[in-house]
C-alpha cells in the first residue's frame, strides 16, 4: 500500500505558450514545423486551465457543456485543424443529496457516494437490517430472495500496485456487486470503495443494471468507514443503516466528441488516432482522470512537429462521456469509418511511463521494434501483452482491427485519488508530466512517419 504521500513541486505560473497555426497549403510549408514549447508547458497549462476554469465535468451537465467549449478554443489556438465538437445524446445520472449513517449496533455516520445508475430513495431515506459480505463471490453464492427487505454490504480487499490489474477483479464489486444484490431482494446496497486510499473519501463510478433488474440505492463508501462496518460485522450484533441517495438517471442529455488534426504531409495515408477523455466524475476536478490524458496526448501531438510535420496526420479526440460508460468512444467509431492506422489512448494519470506493449500485425515487427528502440533510452521496457487500447478507442480498434500502442504509466497511488474529492491538479507533478509528454513524443515520430501501410491487426 502506498499510504505515505511525497510532495509533489508545482509548476510556476506564467502564461501559456501559443503554437502558430500550421501551414500545410503547399509541401514547401508543410515541412516547416512551428518552433516546439518547452516539454511539459503545454501539457501543464491545458490541464491546469481545464481543472480550474472548468473543473468538475460530469457527463451531460452544463459543465461538461463548457468543457467542449474550452476544448475548441484551446485546440484552436495551439494550430490544430478541423477542429469539431461532434455531439450525441446519453443516459446520464444527475447527482441528489447523499447520505448514510448506522444507527445500530452503534449510530455512526458514514462518508458514503452515490453510484452512476443508483436507484433513488425517498427523500426521507430508507432504512434497513445490514447484511455483511467479505467478499463479491459471497453475495453471488446468497439465495435469491434472501436480502428481502434488507441492505446488503459488499466488502473486498483491493491493494495497491504498480500495473492497477487489481481494478479489473476488485472494481466488479461496484460494477455487478449492485446487480447481484437487487436480484436477491435487497433494498439498497452499500460497497466498499473501489480503491487503494486510507483516506475519508468515497469513491464513485457507473454501476451496471442487467437487464430487466430495477436498480436499487447503491452507495459507496471510505476505505475507513468500510472498516468500521467490517468490524461491527464480526463483533455478531445486528447492524441497521439508513440510507438517502437522493440522484436520478436521466435520458436524452447532451454530451459529444472534440476533434482535432495536425494534418500530415501526406493525406493519402491513414492517420494515428490519440485519446483521452473529457468528462470527469463530480467529487473532484478531474486532474488525473482525464485532464492528464488530454493535455499529454495534446502535448505530444504537437511535439512530434519537431523536426518537420510528420508523414500522417495526428488526430486527437477528446471524448466525451467515458465515465458513464464509454460513449464518446462509441460515437466516434460508429461515425469515422474511414481508415485509420493506429489508436492510442492516455487515461491512467500522470505518473511515470514504465512500460510500453504493443499490437502490431506480424509483417509490421520492425515498426513496433522501432517504437521499443526509441523508448528505450528513456528507461521504458518493453512488455509482452495484448493492449486493447481503452475505452475512448477500444470500440475503433474492434471495428477496423488497428494496431495498438500502450504506454503504461506507475499506477501504485492512482487508485488512491481514482473518482475522488482527491483528484485535483495539487496530485499531478510537473516533471512526471513532461516524462509523460517526452515518451508519447518518442512514439508518435516514429509511428507518424512511417511511410508503408500498418496492417490491421486480426
Amino acid at each position: 500500500m502506498n499510504r505515505t504521500r511525497t510532495p509533489f513541486r508545482r509548476a510556476p505560473l506564467g502564461a501559456s505558450l501559443i503554437l502558430p497555426m500550421l501551414a500545410v497549403a503547399s509541401p514547401a510549408l508543410a515541412d516547416r514545423a512551428p518552433a516546439p514549447p518547452p516539454v511539459g508547458s503545454v501539457a501543464w497549462d491545458i490541464v491546469s486551465d481545464l481543472t480550474t476554469q472548468v473543473g468538475q465535468r460530469l457527463a451531460g451537465s452544463e459543465a461538461e457543456a463548457r468543457a467542449r467549449a474550452f476544448a475548441v478554443e484551446r485546440l484552436k489556438t495551439l494550430g490544430f485543424r478541423n477542429v469539431a465538437v461532434e455531439p450525441f445524446t446519453i443516459r446520464g445520472y444527475v447527482r441528489g443529496t447523499d447520505r448514510a449513517r448506522l444507527t445500530a449496533p452503534v449510530p455512526q455516520a458514514l462518508a458514503i457516494t452515490a453510484l452512476g445508475y443508483s436507484g433513488t430513495t425517498p427523500d426521507a431515506g430508507i432504512e434497513g437490517d445490514v447484511v455483511y459480505f467479505p467478499t463479491l463471490d459471497a453475495l453471488k453464492a446468497a439465495p435469491l430472495e434472501s436480502l428481502a427487505g434488507k441492505i446488503a454490504f459488499v466488502d473486498h480487499a483491493m491493494r495497491a500496485n504498480q500495473d492497477g490489474s487489481g481494478y479489473g477483479p476488485y472494481g466488479d464489486v461496484r460494477r455487478h456487486g449492485p446487480t447481484l444484490a437487487a436480484q436477491r431482494g435487497a433494498i439498497g446496497v452499500v460497497i466498499r470503495s473501489a480503491g487503494t486510499d486510507w483516506h475519508r473519501n468515497p469513491h464513485t463510478g457507473a454501476t451496471d443494471w442487467d437487464a430487466g433488474t430495477k436498480p436499487i440505492p447503491a452507495g459507496a463508501v471510505s476505505n475507513p468507514d468500510a472498516d468500521l462496518v467490517a468490524r461491527l460485522a464480526r463483533g455478531g450484533k445486528p447492524l441497521r443503516l439508513t440510507l438517502s441517495l437522493t440522484g436520478k438517471t436521466v435520458d436524452g442529455l447532451p454530451s459529444g466528441n472534440v476533434i482535432g488534426d495536425l494534418p500530415g504531409r501526406d493525406p493519402s495515408l491513414p492517420p494515428i488516432l490519440v485519446a483521452c477523455h473529457l468528462d470527469s466524475w463530480d467529487l473532484g476536478t478531474g486532474a488525473i482522470d482525464d485532464g492528464a490524458g488530454c493535455a499529454i496526448v495534446t502535448a505530444a501531438a504537437l511535439r512530434a512537429q519537431e523536426g518537420g510535420v510528420p508523414l500522417r496526420t495526428i488526430r486527437v479526440l477528446w471524448a466525451g462521456s467515458e465515465e458513464l460508460g464509454g460513449f464518446g468512444g462509441q460515437a466516434y467509431a460508429a461515425k469515422h469509418a474511414e481508415p485509420h492506422a493506429l489508436a492510442m489512448e492516455s487515461d491512467f494519470g500522470a505518473d511515470r511511463v514504465w512500460r510500453v506493449e504493443t499490437r502490431f500485425a506480424p509483417a509490421d515487427k520492425a515498426l513496433a521494434d522501432k517504437v521499443v528502440a526509441a523508448l528505450d533510452p528513456l528507461g521504458i521496457v518493453a512488455q509482452p501483452g495484448e493492449p486493447e487500447g481503452g475505452t475512448d478507442v477500444v470500440f475503433t480498434i474492434m471495428k477496423q482491427k488497428l494496431a495498438v500502442i500502450s504506454l503504461g504509466q506507475d499506477g501504485t497511488r492512482y487508485f488512491d485519488l481514482h473518482h475522488t474529492p482527491d483528484d485535483t491538479l495539487d496530485k499531478i507533478d510537473p516533471e512526471l508530466l513532461a516524462q509523460n509528454v517526452t515518451a508519447w513524443t518518442a512514439t508518435l515520430k516514429v509511428v507518424a512517419n512511417e511511410a508503408g501501410p500498418i496492417s490491421p491487426v486480426p
